[in-house]
């Protein structure tokens, strides 16, 4: 579910990146586009007015001085002729002030364009925003010739337009723009959905192939496509799965071999211990006749001789479960009355405080249960001190009856350094202790057979001090 919401996340964030580019580039194009057109509008629009106001007033005859009716038929003439549309015209003479309106002064005109109008011989122009209205300003001075050039007559004309044409085109630009976005978007969202999956679908493959990996199958491979990083990524992890499973197979060909060889060394050698045992036990009743060094000589065998064959032993049971040979034999047992005659048989009886509960009854294989038990105490006796204490009850739990053995020494505990590697084969806590009563695979082989049981064990320390191993198990079996 994770990896599905991953893989769902990635395509978001693909699309997302690929429409947020199309917007951007959308916005930058149409904004950039906006500039210039309304430049390019209001510029037009401003050129035509001035140059047809600056004609006008060059055709018109002005004869000196002049009167407000004669000066309000001229704005009125203007006003009429006005480019690209049309214009309110206003006059100043001195005092004198007239339009071709009703209101003879207008307040869109600026001091600062009356200045310019006054103070220079050529047309003045101004962009100006009224109440939220554009208006296009224009001022210029009416000049006569009397043959030493140009001079000013003291009449100034101004011509205001309003621009609302222009801004409404403008307006329908942007709305133009705007209302092809969405468009534009969706559009852009076709590419943007198969170039997600261009992407997505190596990934995808390379998430089914490292699966498929995961679970086993070293010899899924995935096709090389282009010549991109993707197809560099696929030919990465195909080289890799090839390494790994030629690395596996090596291993598994070498476990194998380990296996086979243990196995056969220990099923060989059984035969000649059976002989050298048969043999000790007679040394062992003759050595009190022998003497001291002969006896000793005799025991220390017999003693390494046992250790050989309980190693023997345990080699071959391991190697059975290595092999996945090793078979349970249910059976509904009395589990106190079979704890008890395991540490009878071995005469631990006298050394082992039990709280063994009487009734309690469960699904299990009584020789792999035997070996449990009787490893988790041995290892307590030799490892841990004494008093050792055995525990036994049952308690429900996830739904299903569960059988618990607890197995506690009095020892100083287990080292929190050895702690995890307890259960692992001929793991020494001392490295300078190479000689044991035990062969090293007792708790290996003692996880084995809980394993087998659908149970686990585990060990850890109070702190009280020792070392407490509890093994819990279905009561119903497997």
């Amino acid at each position: 579910m994770r990896l599905l919401a991953a893989r769902f996340g990635l395509r978001i964030r693909l699309i997302s990146a690929f429409l947020l580019v199309a917007a951007i580039s959308a916005v930058t194009t149409a904004t950039l586009t906006y500039r210039e057109a309304r430049s390019a509008i209001l510029q037009q629009a401003q050129d035509t007015a001035v140059a047809q106001f600056r004609d006008r007033i060059t055709a018109q005859p002005v004869s000196l001085p002049v009167d407000a009716t004669r000066l309000r038929t001229m704005c009125q003439t203007l006003a009429r002729e006005g480019k690209p549309h049309t214009w309110i015209v206003f006059a100043e003479y001195a005092d004198l002030k007239v339009s071709s309106s009703d209101r003879p002064v207008s307040n869109v005109i600026t001091p600062e364009l009356r200045d310019a109008a006054r103070n220079t011989a050529h047309a003045s122009f101004q962009r100006v925003v009224k109440d939220g209205k554009p208006w296009l300003t224009i001022g210029m001075p009416v000049m006569f010739d009397r043959g030493e050039g140009r001079q000013p007559t003291g009449l100034v004309l101004f011509a205001v337009m309003p621009l609302l044409p222009e801004e409404a085109n403008v307006s329908a630009m942007v709305t133009a723009a705007r209302d092809g976005a969405l468009p534009a978007l969706l559009i852009a969202l076709v590419p943007a959905l198969l170039a997600a999956r261009s992407v997505l679908r190596p990934v995808r493959d390379l998430r089914r192939a490292a699966a498929g990996i995961g679970r086993g199958e070293l010899d899924t491979r995935i096709e090389v496509k282009g010549s991109d990083e993707l197809a560099d990524l696929a030919w990465t992890f195909n080289e890799s799965s090839t390494k790994l499973q030629q690395s596996v197979e090596e291993l598994r060909q070498a476990e194998e071999r380990a296996r086979r060889f243990a196995s056969d060394v220990s099923h060989e050698m059984r035969t000649p211990l059976a002989g050298m045992l048969a043999v000790t036990e007679v040394l062992d009743e003759d050595a009190a006749h022998l003497n001291a060094d002969t006896a000793a000589a005799v025991r220390l065998i017999s003693a390494e001789t046992g250790k050989l064959a309980t190693l023997v032993e345990d080699l071959m049971e391991i190697s059975r479960f290595d092999a996945k040979a090793a078979d349970l034999h249910p059976d509904e047992v009395d589990v106190a009355e079979t704890i008890r005659k395991t540490l009878q048989s071995r005469r631990w009886e006298d050394r082992v405080v039990t709280e063994l509960p009487e009734g309690v009854r469960a699904v299990l294989d009584p020789r792999r249960f035997d070996v449990i038990v009787a490893n988790l105490v041995g290892n307590a006796l030799r490892h841990g001190a004494e008093p050792v204490s055995l525990r036994l009850w049952t308690e429900r739990r996830d739904g299903r009856d569960r059988l618990v053995t607890e197995v506690a020494d009095s020892g100083p505990g287990i080292d929190a350094a050895v702690l995890p590697h307890i259960f692992d084969r001929f793991y020494k806590a001392d490295a300078a202790r190479t000689r044991s009563a035990g062969s090293g695979l007792g708790l290996a082989i003692t996880q084995e057979n809980v394993r087998l049981h659908g149970g686990t064990v585990r060990a850890v320390n109070v702190p009280s001090g020792g070392a407490v191993f509890t093994v819990e198990l279905p009561r119903e079996g497997v």
